[in-house]
């Protein structure tokens, strides 16, 4: 990143080296005369409103602060380079970021809880946000996705629902285990992405310590117009670290922000973090008849029907200089694809499609591409279009270039390639469930990842799931929210029903 000249200039003067300041200016570039008092009617007289210095700080302060994300407001971002390691990519994929092998991509990577408000501590037992801006020189591809190969629904219609029940009540204005649970208890999808929470992975000792996902299925096309279904994996290569309750709980209590310490002093000392990228692949012609819904948010592909396969290597080595702009002000939407990249019938990927730009737009103004973190780095002349106007448009909008398409005056024209997914889809319309897969339920994949967890891992899940549903004051809440995990496994029900005085044996 190319960084502005800072402020102090270094000058000679009568044979001593002294410093140069630069002078203290209003927004409209003149000069302050005075940065400590107010100008005021007599010495002892009240505050004048001809003082524009001190009208213009004030108004500014009051305007700082944006409107914050809804969920993943806390958040660390940093920049890096991906670098493609496998020449086997464009058997699946004509995206030119995989295109060779060692071309590098400038990236940057935010990372952050889901649930808590500016300030909350990061630390806290919560998904983490693992999102990926790639400035390919097809545009931004965006990859937004958790540190969770799963999560709680599977159809977006039911997200402001789930959040909000993750959110403050709007009684107690705080977090509440009886609005968390009850939702659950109706929501038994829920069950495989609840074992992984309350599991040793929902809190990572640091971001570099950490895997990442798509989580999402993704679609790929070859140059032959083969399309193929993808599932993306970041396998951290500093190992697998987490943090107890308690352990999260003392840190967090010291500094909210523990994480996201963690990841600048990691980055300054020279350890730059780094993850391998790994992808499963799966024909197209494989996902009617697969055992599982392919497109089914709250369930993985085991490993042994796709296996991962390393394509590429993404290292994290450069902080921004300004947290505000280039990680608050960062924006990202599933819906920034590449050609060669595409989405799939995920219910929630098709939500989030929408939900995200539209978040953007809300966040931060329709011009918030335009922002330096946001701005197509690798394409040659930036972005091209006919957007013009709205708040914040701080380039020459356009100058006297026509603002519609198609003209006679040169302007930009569509490339004619085809980059679309067209897929064939029969049925009627209206609100109805997905179609059944042979192996779907909401509890057989949460079952075999207890099962996978060692005696250590199964005591600490069972505490940590007690300890949040002891605090539920409703008892069909907490009896449907166990039957869940006993359906998932027979000795992770009988020993959180254990755990919990008072329920029926």
């Amino acid at each position: 990143m190319s960084r502005e000249p800072g402020a102090m200039v270094a000058a000679a003067e009568g044979g001593f080296n002294v410093t140069k300041r630069s002078i203290l200016t209003t927004e409209a570039g003149a000069p302050v005369s005075n940065n400590q008092h107010s100008q005021t009617a007599g010495a002892a007289g009240p505050v004048l409103v001809q003082d524009q210095h001190l009208i213009e700080k004030l108004a500014r302060f009051n305007r700082e602060r944006i409107p914050e994300r809804v969920v993943h407001a806390v958040g660390s971002g940093a920049y890096g380079t991906f670098e493609t390691t496998s020449a086997d990519v464009p058997k699946w994929t004509h995206a030119k970021l995989f295109s060779e092998v060692s071309k590098r991509t400038k990236v940057f990577v935010r990372f952050s809880t889901v649930a808590g408000s500016k300030g909350a501590a990061d630390t806290a037992r919560d998904p983490r946000g693992f999102a990926v801006k790639f400035y390919t020189e097809d545009g931004n591809w965006d990859l937004v996705g958790n540190n969770t190969p799963t999560f709680f629904i599977r159809d977006g219609i039911k997200f402001p629902d789930f959040v909000h029940s993750q959110k403050y009540d709007p009684f107690t204005n705080r977090q509440e285990p009886d609005n968390v649970w009850d939702f659950f208890s109706r929501t038994p999808e829920a069950t495989h992405q609840f074992v992984w929470l309350f599991g040793d992975r929902g809190i990572p000792a640091s971001y570099g310590q950490m895997d990442g996902f798509g989580s999402h299925t993704f679609g790929w096309v070859n140059q032959a117009g083969e399309r193929f279904w993808v599932k993306f994996h970041f396998k951290t290569e500093q190992g697998i670290r987490c943090l107890t309750s308690e352990q999260a709980a003392e840190l967090g209590g010291k500094e909210p922000a523990y994480l996201h310490k963690d990841l600048y002093d990691s980055i300054t000392s020279g350890d730059a973090p780094a993850w391998t990228l790994k992808v499963q692949v799966m024909p197209e012609s494989d996902a009617a008849t697969y055992r599982f819904d392919p497109f089914d948010l709250t369930k993985v592909w085991p490993h042994q029907d796709y296996p991962l396969i390393p394509v590429g290597r993404l290292v994290l080595d450069e902080l921004p200089e300004n947290y505000f702009a280039e990680v608050e002000q960062s924006a990202f939407s599933p819906a920034n694809m590449v050609p060669g990249v595409g989405p799939s019938p995920d219910r929630m990927l098709q939500a989030r499609l929408f939900g995200y730009g539209d978040a953007q737009r809300y966040r931060l103004g329709v011009n918030h591409g335009q922002l330096p973190v946001n701005r197509p780095k690798g394409v040659e002349g930036g972005a091209r279009n006919y957007g013009r106007d709205g708040a914040m448009r701080f380039d020459d909008n356009g100058g006297r270039e026509k603002n519609y398409e198609p003209n006679g005056n040169g302007g930009p024209a569509p490339s004619s390639d085809a980059h679309e997914f067209p897929a064939t889809v029969s049925g009627v319309t209206g609100p109805q469930p997905p179609s059944e897969h042979r192996d779907d339920d909401d509890f057989v994949q949460a079952g075999a990842l207890y099962r996978v967890m060692e005696p250590e891992e199964k005591l600490r899940l069972v505490s940590n799931l007690a300890g949040s549903l002891g605090q539920v004051t409703d008892p069909g809440v907490v009896e449907r929210a166990v039957s869940y995990f006993a359906k998932a496994d027979r000795d992770l029900g009988e020993r959180l029903t254990a755990a919990l005085p008072g329920l029926e044996r």
